[in-house]
């Protein structure tokens, strides 16, 4: 075994243009078989690719204090919870493990709940927080704000200021406000705002509350099935509703790899032709369904590669990022996710490992 270390550890291979180097090379024959080593960096025809997570978590205990009683509830019961808060100097050493140059911090929005003055300092501390931290290594952090949601006048403040103030690349928004949907025109303003700045909201999922009570058992259903679901609703809504019409260049990521939509999108198509009664006369869409999956943007979290093929084989490769969930575990190996997954080309993998996110967002490459 230290053999095989130390042989890594000083070779490079090489497939189709491909070259993994640096502390833990990576095998072509390892991503094939599904037990990869981790890489950094990567090379690709002989360039450096930078790559990006947009899809990765924090959180500043002050602004959890404000809680009370619900603190508890903040952070998810899960491995890793710790790293939460971060360390700026473990955080960037566990980045570089998976091959990730740079990330894109968010903070999952536990305050919807809130009274106005309590959500706004909230985000307040927050937004600050992470403006201060990207300050800190602008090379290896970016952040999306946090807004109080559930007032959308003061949503629409804290995300001009976010942006116009503090450099933060847009704003981190949960699937709904307690199952209210953002395609509903009281968050409009919002949504007008996020297209006037030219910026990007990153919808990231809070369970589907309606269901809490089917999703009690074993398995942590709220989140395996309650998270990509209430991402598609809240999708299909902004698709059905007219919402992406009416806003046309209005940036939206959706995490998870856009919950179930991705899987199962043509079945849109059909809707009104089968059950024209449950459609609304008066809203007529300028596309299919499906078409509007092309101006949506989605992240690579969709765990194996032939679903991530299936992923750019619907909504293009142009329109998919790099996602991990990181320091949640789910994705440990995103780089050679990306990698392993068939039929894409070197292009291809270059923009979804970081040129897609680094135009999304405005980041240097």
């Amino acid at each position: 075994m230290n053999s095989r270390r130390s042989f890594l550890k000083t070779s490079a291979k090489t497939l189709g243009g491909l070259t993994f180097c640096g502390c833990g090379l990576l095998h072509a024959a390892e991503i094939q078989s599904g037990s990869p080593k981790r890489i950094t960096p990567v090379f690709i025809n002989g360039k450096r690719v930078k790559t990006i997570d947009v899809h990765a978590h924090c959180l500043f205990q002050d602004a959890i204090d404000l809680m009370g009683d619900d603190a508890k509830s903040v952070a998810p019961p899960t491995k890793g919870v710790p790293e939460h808060f971060i360390k700026i100097n473990e955080r960037i050493k566990a980045m570089e493990g998976q091959g990730i140059d740079m990330q894109v911090l968010s903070v999952n929005p536990y305050w919807y709940r809130q009274d106005r003055e309590t959500a706004a300092e909230i985000c307040r501390i927050n937004n600050q927080s992470l403006a201060e931290l990207c300050a800190l290594r602008p090379d290896k952090f970016a952040a999306f704000a946090a807004l109080s949601m559930q007032y959308p006048d003061l949503a629409v403040q804290q995300l001009e200021d976010a942006v116009k103030k503090q450099g933060l690349r847009g704003a981190a928004i949960g699937g709904s406000v307690l199952g209210q949907d953002f395609s509903d025109p009281k968050f409009h303003p919002v949504l007008a705002k996020a297209q006037e700045l030219n910026v990007t909201l990153f919808i990231h999922p809070q369970s589907t509350p309606q269901l809490a009570q089917r999703f009690k058992g074993n398995g942590w259903m709220s989140n395996v099935i309650g998270n990509p679901l209430d991402t598609t609703i809240a999708l299909q809504h902004l698709i059905y509703e007219g919402v992406l019409d009416k806003y046309p260049q209005l940036k939206v990521l959706a995490a998870h790899g856009g919950g179930f939509l991705g899987s199962y999108a043509p079945r849109m198509d059909h809707s009104c032709f089968v059950s024209p009664q449950n459609c609304n006369p008066d809203i007529v869409l300028k596309k299919k369904p499906t078409e509007y999956l092309n101006q949506l943007y989605f992240d690579s979290l969709v765990f194996t590669p032939e679903a991530l093929r299936h992923l750019v084989a619907q909504v293009g490769a142009s329109q998919v990022v790099i996602g991990t969930d990181h320091p949640i575990p789910w994705e440990e190996y995103p780089v050679e996710h990306v990698m392993s997954t068939p039929g894409l080309s070197n292009a291809q993998r270059v923009a979804i490992l970081g040129g897609n996110a680094a135009r999304l967002l405005g980041l240097k490459v």
